[in-house]
C-alpha cells in the first residue's frame, strides 16, 4: 500500500516529477513529461503497477524500514534521507537534475556508519502500470522497453532479474558511494549517454543556489516561503512556461471517494496566480515565460479562453477512467485528462487579466499583443459577463450566477481600464466604465444577503462559498466595508472545520450537491489563507498570524502542502504538491510581514 500522502517527498527536473515515500519507494513518475504515462504508479495501485524502492535490506514478510530523518540539501529539490539500523546508518540522494538530455533520476547510496546490507527492488510498468516492458541487457546495460518508451537502469552494483522485477543486493561502509540512474528516451533513438551522478548533482545543487538567490523576500517566514517558491519552480514545466497545478492525477479529496481528478496540467487561474506570487518575490523570468505560453495557447481564438490548456498549449485534455488501477486507498475512479477543460468559468478572465496588469505594474518589458489580447477578452466579457457558469470550484451541476465569477469579473474590467488610463492600450473608457458600475450594482444587488449581511455563493442562494473571501483582495468592495466582515464573519462560522480551518462550500455527504458530486471534501488549505489574509486585512492581525501558523503546522517535514486537511483524519488529502496551496501561502507570508503581525 502507498503512504501517506504527507509522507512523501517531491523532487522533480522542471519537466516532469517523482514522489519518494519515508521507505525510500518511488511510486509515482510519469516520463518524460509531467503529463505522460506513469511508469511507477504504486502510488495508485499496488506494488504491481510500478515502484522503485531503494533502502536497507529488510526480511520479505516485514515492512520496509522508514528513514530515521529526511531532508533537502539547503534551498533545493535534492532529498537526502537517512537509516539508522542495527548494523549503521546510510544516507540516500534523491534527485532529478534539471535536464540536459534525457530525463533522469537519480539515486546515490552514501555509507555513513558500519556496514549497512542494501537492496534496490525496480519494477518497471509503464502504461500506469498496464504494460510489463520487455527488459534486457545492452551493451552492458539493463534497458526496459515497451512501444515507444524505453529506461535504461545503469548502476555499478550488481543487478539480478526475478519475477519481472530487478534487484541490486549490496553492502556500503563509511565513504561508500553507490549510484543508481533511470535514464528515459524514445525507443527508437540511440541509448542515452552514460550518467554522471556526482557532477550531475553537483550541477543541481548550483542550479537551485542560484536560483533562491534572487528572492526577494527576508522576511520572518522566509524557510517556508522558499520552499513553497521551489515547490512552485518544480511544477514549472521548462520548455513552455507553462505551470502544472500539481504533479499527480487522482489523489482524493475524500479517502475512498470519487471527488479524483487529474492536475497535470495549466489552469489559467493557478498559473495567473503563481504568476503574482512568483512576481513580488523576484521572479520576473518565469512571468515572462508564463506570459508567453499564455499568448502562445490562446494564439488566433482568445473568444473561445479554456480554463485549461496542457503544459505546451494542448487544448483537447479528453477525460478517461483506468479501470485496471484500484486508486489511492481504494479511492476509484482514477482519472487521466480532465473534463472540466471546456467548461465556462468567467472568473478565469480575472485572474488572466489581473497577472496581466500585475506584470505590466512590476515592469515587465510590454508585449503589444499581451494588451490586444487583454481587451479581446473584456469584449467577450461584456457580451458573458452576465450569463450562469461553472465557477472556480468547476461544479458538474447546474450552471449558477456564481458571485466570485462576477466579482473576477469585475477585476478584468477595472483592471482593463487601469491599463488604458496608463495610455499603453486603446479602448472604449467610458463605455468600459459603464460596464464595471453595471457589474458591481449587480452583484451588490443580487448577490448580497442583507438580512444575515453576507454575500452569497450564487444569486438567491443562502450558502456561503469561500471564494467571497477575495472580494477585499481584489479592491472589489474595501476591507473595513460592513458587508465585508460580514462576510468574513459568516464564513467562519459557516464554513470553519472545528480547528478552525475553512471548507471551499457545504457539500453533502452522501447526496449530491451544489458541485454535481456525492461526499464530503477536507478543508481546503487556500481558502484557510484567504481567511488568514481577510483577517490581517480588517485589522484582526494576531488571530490571522495564529492561523497561518497553525496552517504552516499542516506541512509535512519537507514543507509540503497538498489541497485540502481532511479535519476527521488528520491527514493531508487530494493531488500533492499543490501550487493552489503554496502560492496563498507565499501571499500571506507577505501580507503578515508588511503589517508586522509575526509576533517576537
Amino acid at each position: 500500500m502507498a503512504g501517506r500522502i504527507e509522507d512523501y517527498a517531491l523532487i522533480g527536473d522542471m519537466q516532469t516529477a517523482a514522489l519518494v515515500c519515508r521507505d525510500g519507494t518511488v511510486d509515482w513518475l510519469c516520463l518524460p513529461r509531467f503529463d505522460s504515462h506513469a511508469i511507477f504508479a504504486g502510488l495508485l495501485g499496488t506494488e504491481e503497477h510500478g515502484f522503485w524502492r531503494l533502502g536497507p535490506a529488510h526480511a520479505a514478510d516485514s515492512k520496509p524500514p522508514t528513514a530515521a530523518r529526511r531532508t533537502y540539501r539547503g534551498d533545493s529539490l535534492i532529498l537526502e534521507s537517512e537509516w539508522d539500523t542495527p548494523r549503521g546508518t546510510v544516507r540516500v540522494t534523491d534527485f532529478m537534475p534539471p535536464r540536459d538530455g534525457a530525463p533522469q533520476l537519480i539515486r546515490i547510496v552514501e555509507g555513513v556508519t558500519g556496514r549497512v546490507p542494501m537492496r534496490s527492488v525496480l519494477r518497471m510498468r509503464f502504461s500506469y502500470g498496464r504494460v510489463v516492458p520487455w527488459v534486457h541487457k545492452h551493451e552492458g546495460r539493463t534497458v526496459a522497453v515497451a512501444g515507444p518508451d524505453s529506461v535504461w537502469f545503469d548502476t555499478e552494483a550488481e543487478t539480478y532479474g526475478k519475477a519481472l522485477t530487478t534487484y541490486a543486493d549490496f553492502t556500503v561502509a563509511p565513504g561508500d558511494r553507490i549510484a543508481f540512474t533511470i535514464s528515459w528516451e524514445p525507443s527508437h533513438k540511440q541509448p542515452p549517454a552514460l550518467p554522471e551522478p556526482e557532477q550531475s548533482l553537483q550541477a543541481t545543487e548550483d542550479f537551485w543556489r542560484e536560483w533562491v538567490e534572487h528572492c526577494t523576500y527576508h522576511g520572518p517566514y522566509r524557510e517556508a516561503v522558499v520552499r513553497s517558491l521551489i515547490t512552485l519552480k518544480a511544477l514549472t514545466y521548462a520548455p513552455t512556461g507553462g505551470i502544472v497545478a500539481a504533479p499527480t492525477t487522482s489523489l482524493p479529496e475524500d479517502i475512498g471517494g470519487v471527488r479524483n481528478w487529474d492536475y497535470r496540467y495549466t489552469w489559467l487561474r493557478d498559473a495567473a496566480i503563481t504568476l503574482s506570487s512568483l512576481l513580488r518575490t523576484g521572479y520576473r523570468e518565469e512571468a515572462r515565460a508564463w506570459r508567453e505560453w499564455l499568448l502562445r495557447a490562446v494564439a488566433g481564438d482568445p473568444e473561445n479562453l479554456q480554463i485549461m490548456y496542457g503544459i505546451a498549449g494542448e487544448r483537447e485534455l479528453g477525460e478517461a477512467e483506468l479501470d485496471w488501477l484500484p486508486g489511492y486507498e481504494n479511492s476509484a475512479p482514477v482519472r487521466v485528462g480532465n473534463g472540466a477543460a471546456h467548461q465556462l468559468q468567467l472568473d478565469v478572465y480575472g485572474e488572466v487579466t489581473e497577472a496581466l496588469h500585475l506584470a505590466h505594474m512590476t515592469g515587465l518589458a510590454r508585449n503589444d499583443y499581451a494588451s490586444l489580447l487583454q481587451l479581446k477578452l473584456i469584449r467577450y466579457l461584456e457580451d458573458h459577463w452576465d450569463e450562469p457558469d461553472e465557477g472556480i470550484w468547476e461544479v458538474r451541476g447546474p450552471r449558477r450566477h456564481f458571485v466570485h465569477s462576477k466579482v473576477m469579473a469585475w477585476v478584468a474590467v477595472d483592471r482593463t481600464i487601469k491599463l488604458i488610463e496608463s495610455g499603453d492600450a486603446d479602448g472604449p473608457l467610458e463605455r468600459w466604465k459603464e460596464l464595471r458600475d453595471d457589474i458591481h450594482r449587480d452583484v451588490c444587488e443580487r448577490g448580497y444577503d442583507k438580512e444575515r449581511n453576507t454575500f452569497t455563493q450564487s444569486y438567491g442562494s443562502q450558502e456561503l462559498d469561500a471564494s467571497l473571501l477575495l472580494i477585499p483582495q481584489m479592491g472589489f468592495l474595501p476591507p473595513d466595508d460592513k458587508r465585508v466582515i460580514g462576510t468574513i464573519e459568516a464564513i467562519q462560522r459557516e464554513l470553519s472545520t472545528p480547528d478552525g480551518f475553512i471548507l471551499r462550500y457545504p457539500t453533502s455527504g452522501g447526496e449530491e450537491g451544489v458541485d454535481g458530486l456525492p461526499g464530503d471534501e477536507g478543508a481546503f488549505l487556500a481558502c484557510s489563507f484567504w481567511m488568514a489574509d481577510d483577517l490581517a486585512m480588517i485589522g484582526r492581525v494576531d488571530e490571522a498570524r495564529k492561523l497561518f501558523e497553525k496552517l504552516l503546522a499542516l506541512r509535512n517535514d519537507l514543507g509540503l502542502l497538498a489541497e485540502e486537511w481532511d479535519p476527521r483524519l488528520k491527514r493531508q488529502v487530494g493531488n500533492f504538491p499543490q501550487a493552489f496551496s503554496h502560492v496563498p501561502l507565499i501571499d500571506t507570508a507577505l501580507r503578515l510581514t508588511a503589517s508586522g503581525a509575526y509576533g517576537g
